[in-house]
């Protein structure tokens, strides 16, 4: 009776087997049923009139139109003032007499203070006494020989002494000047920390001197830019602490790089103010390049992708993607070398939520 059953089992197995569907055959089936069933679906809709949900984006777009663009370079710098020394004695020596304080205007060639030089004045004296005979001996000589009296040589003589006195006491006097800070320009005491009894150096100890009617400001520019920075270039240079701005020339480009730095340094004259002071910040923006005709577009509209940038534009309502090529950006707009065309409308809101070809609707159109 088992094998009876075990046999049936078999049977029952092997025939299931048979009867099984060739894929290709069923894959076929499957069509034809896909198929009814989206004829099903469209006579449904046709009879009921449903349509199908279309996806439309809102979107904000601006008409393309030719316009200036002009890249700037921009930097920090500093107000300097364009004459900022400081003056030092030539001969060290203790002070005796200062002449000015903080915040004094001083004028060029102004004694600024006194160093002892009271040894050097005694040596003066001395050579102005045998300046006095020298000179006195030469007057007589000479009317002596004016009168045929006396030889040449004692003339002479009596001429090279008196020149030598006046030699030796023009030396003592130049010697002498040397005691003394002396103002090399004009303008204000800045910074002077000097007092009486103190010993004053050459190149150590001194009496800073600025002109703050005229001032320049100085920046240093990294090395990379130095084909793009040139003198005579415009600039605009702002003025934070200041709240203050102008519109001017670069005055100064230096034709050497900084070893260390890897930088060259600019300036730019200003002119006179009350409001500026030196070491003041300043924002240096120069005009590296600048056209006056030009297609530029709103950087958010570029989009990014490994086949290269691109924008989108609104044709009768639909998305049309654009590739571009870039120019230069500066203050948030890019230069278009190539890609869109005047009167164009280039999507800006919402270019990242479409693709090419999809609906849209413009919600707000900008100039």
């Amino acid at each position: 009776m088992k094998t009876k059953i075990f046999l049936l089992s078999a049977l029952v197995v092997l025939a299931a087997c048979n009867h099984k569907k060739d894929p290709k055959a069923e894959l076929a089936d499957l069509k034809a049923q896909q198929a009814d069933i989206a004829a099903k679906i469209q006579a449904l809709k046709t009879a009921n009139n449903i349509k199908d949900s279309v996806k439309v984006t809102d979107v904000a777009t601006v008409e393309v139109k030719p316009s200036s663009f002009t890249n700037y370079v921009q930097l920090q710098g500093r107000v300097d003032a364009q004459d900022n020394v400081t003056a030092y004695p030539q001969a060290p020596g203790t002070i005796i007499s200062l002449y000015v304080k903080a915040g004094d205007h001083v004028n060029k060639g102004q004694v600024l203070a006194q160093l002892d030089n009271s040894v050097l004045k005694q040596n003066i004296a001395q050579a102005q006494t045998q300046l006095d005979l020298a000179n006195t001996v030469y007057q007589r000589q000479k009317n002596l020989w004016d009168q045929k009296i006396g030889t040449e040589v004692q003339f002479l003589q009596a001429k090279a002494n008196m020149e030598g006195a006046q030699k030796q006491v023009a030396s003592l006097r130049q010697q002498a000047d040397n005691y003394r800070i002396v103002s090399p320009i004009s303008g204000v005491v800045d910074q002077m920390d000097l007092k009486l009894g103190q010993v004053a150096s050459p190149g150590a100890t001194g009496i800073r001197i600025v002109n703050a009617d005229k001032l320049k400001v100085k920046a240093d520019v990294p090395e990379s830019y130095a084909t793009r920075i040139k003198q005579g270039q415009d600039v605009v240079i702002l003025f934070p602490d200041a709240s203050d701005s102008l519109k001017t020339k670069l005055t100064f480009a230096a034709k050497v790089i900084d070893p260390g730095s890897r930088s060259f340094g600019i300036e730019v004259a200003l002119p006179a103010t009350k409001t500026l002071r030196p070491n003041m910040t300043a924002i240096v923006k120069i005009a590296d390049y600048s056209k006056k005709s030009t297609i530029s577009i709103p950087l958010k509209a570029i989009q990014k992708s490994e086949q290269g940038d691109y924008v989108f534009v609104n044709e009768n309502g639909i998305a049309k993607k654009k590739t571009v090529k870039e120019g230069a950006t500066y203050n948030g707009q890019t230069e278009i070398l190539d890609g869109v065309k005047v009167g164009d409308q280039l999507i800006t809101d919402g270019a990242s939520d479409i693709e090419d070809g999809d609906k849209v609707k413009v919600l707000h159109t900008g100039n």
